[in-house]
């Protein structure tokens, strides 16, 4: 959210949120709703919308003896759930409304690290060696919400519902994905090639194995494999982030160009337990709900890429000592792998936003199934 915003703690790929704070005490409230109400509401909404698609005698939703042809063997599985049909994946027009509530809830609330955070620890958790896991909304579910690196996600959740009951056909995992895609764009980075139409997580039954989240800084646990717990036998941040990252198919130029990411949002010492400052100059006035926390750049609701900058000027010894520097951090300057991407990032900010936007959306997409199998595009 590498990393937000992807374990035992919640600034990794997640990214920390600048909204998690007066409505904290709030936030079990929010989270209750997701243990039924919300989920039936959505499935209503999905209901009708496949009333309406199979009553089209031409749909490709009226054509069930067909469903293996339309979807594939394994999205034909997927789509049609027990015995209710999918529907044919939310409108453009609806996607489009959603998309400019969204810039405007990130304008007014100063959220957009919480909702980057949310989006990638719903799609962080992908096993490509399982298939389970991925950006399929399972995190709405309490069961997902209190995995390792979770901590102030309900907040985010809060944030989205309106929305998500304003637009009833738009499901919870592309509300999700949509979300993370706006508030890059409205920070000042790159225009996110997003696709919508996937299928939500429909119970807590899908909610994959806890603790694939990477950490912060030692030790590291494995992250993968049937005990993703377990304690690592090597310890080194770079082989943490591959171990992690390789697990959901990304490569090393992916993983550091997601670390770019980390330009946005705020880790605190409540929650994270590595900072070492509960506030600093850049953040102790906010803005947002809460205050406090460190930050990997001044300017740490602007997307660009300072946090390149900023590592290199650490490692020759010009480090500020009130920003946030974690040794998964350091290390993509450090290993030989990483270092001629950073290098690069640090030198040529489109080229950083480039291949952010297509790590970016490749993230997005770990686990999901479309309906329709091509997707949506806004």
């Amino acid at each position: 959210m590498v990393a937000a915003a992807l374990g035992k703690i919640n600034t990794t790929i997640a990214i920390t949120s600048t909204c998690i704070g007066k409505g904290i005490a709030s936030s079990t409230t929010a989270s209750a709703k997701y243990r039924g109400g919300l989920t039936r509401a959505n499935s209503t909404a999905q209901t009708q919308r496949t009333k309406h698609a199979l009553a089209a005698p031409n749909s490709a939703w009226s054509r069930v003896a067909n469903k293996q042809q339309h979807f594939g063997r394994r999205g034909a599985a997927r789509a049609f759930r027990g015995n209710v049909v999918m529907a044919a994946g939310p409108s453009v027009e609806s996607l489009k409304s959603a998309r400019a509530d969204l810039e405007a809830l990130i304008k007014k609330e100063h959220c957009a690290p919480i909702l980057v955070r949310l989006a990638w620890h719903d799609s962080g958790n992908y096993d490509k060696s399982t298939g389970d896991g991925g950006a399929n909304a399972s995190i709405r579910f309490e069961k997902e919400l209190g995995h390792n690196g979770n901590a102030g996600l309900p907040l985010a959740l809060s944030l989205l519902e309106p929305i998500k009951q304003k637009y009833p056909d738009v499901g919870y995992a592309d509300l999700f994905q949509l979300a993370s895609a706006t508030a890059i764009e409205v920070s000042g980075g790159p225009k996110i090639p997003m696709r919508y139409g996937r299928v939500d997580a429909q119970s807590d039954k899908e909610v994959p194995i806890n603790s694939r989240l990477p950490g912060g800084a030692a030790p590291f646990h494995d992250a993968d494999g049937k005990h993703p717990e377990k304690e690592s036998k090597n310890q080194t941040p770079d082989h943490h982030l591959r171990r992690v990252f390789y697990r959901m198919g990304l490569n090393d130029e992916e993983i550091v160009a997601l670390s770019g990411a980390h330009t946005l949002g705020r880790a605190h010492k409540d929650r994270s337990g590595l900072v070492s400052m509960t506030e600093t100059k850049y953040t102790k006035d906010g803005p947002g709900r809460t205050t406090g926390g460190m930050s990997w750049t001044p300017n740490w609701l602007q997307f660009d890429n300072s946090y390149f900058k900023l590592l290199k000027q650490a490692k020759e010894g010009r480090g500020d000592p009130e920003l946030l520097r974690l040794v998964t951090d350091a290390c993509v300057l450090e290993d030989d792998g990483f270092r001629p991407f950073a290098e690069k990032y640090e030198r040529d900010e489109a080229a950083f936003f480039a291949d952010y936007a297509k790590a970016h959306a490749k993230l997005s997409e770990l686990g999901s199934t479309f309906s329709p199998p091509g997707g949506i595009t806004i």
